[in-house]
């Protein structure tokens, strides 16, 4: 089988979220290369920066973040005509069902828990990406939008 490398793009403000996160890509031994920003202002100036074809594959998309959050951006994000079709996978600590209902009518690709164990987060971002590109970067039905380890 013959796996595209991805670049993909992590918006979180915890460092320690960002680093378990780069660590289990790392230990899944898959072909991407990770960009990381730290708010929601420093992810929409990274973005805008990009033409189309620099954009990245995948964005993975905390909501809690300072400056800007996470909701306020994939909202950003859909209008920008450019950004449209960007997949992002929110990556959230919080599982409210108000709120990822929200996120999936705002045309988020999936919705990810953040697990506390590092084999569940290695197991749920390798999920993430085999999902996404099954699905050929198009929002699934709403059952299949929350992604478990």
């Amino acid at each position: 089988m013959n796996t595209p490398n991805y670049n993909l793009l992590l918006a979180d403000d915890d460092e320690d979220d960002c680093a378990f996160f780069k660590e289990a890509l790392d230990e899944l031994h898959l072909p991407v290369s990770l960009v990381t920003v730290n708010d929601g202002v420093q992810l929409m100036d990274f973005l805008s920066e990009k033409s189309v074809d620099n954009l990245p594959d995948i964005l993975f998309l905390d909501l809690n973040m300072p400056r800007k959050n996470g909701s306020e951006c994939l909202t950003e994000i859909k209008k920008i005509e450019k950004l449209q079709q960007l997949p992002v996978i929110i990556f959230s600590t919080s599982l409210d069902i108000n709120i990822v209902d929200l996120m999936y009518e705002k045309g988020a690709m999936h919705y990810i828990r953040k697990p506390g164990d590092f084999s569940q987060l290695k197991k749920v971002i390798g999920n993430a990406l085999a999902v996404t590109t099954e699905n050929n970067f198009n929002q699934p039905a709403k059952e299949d939008f929350i992604l478990q380890p």
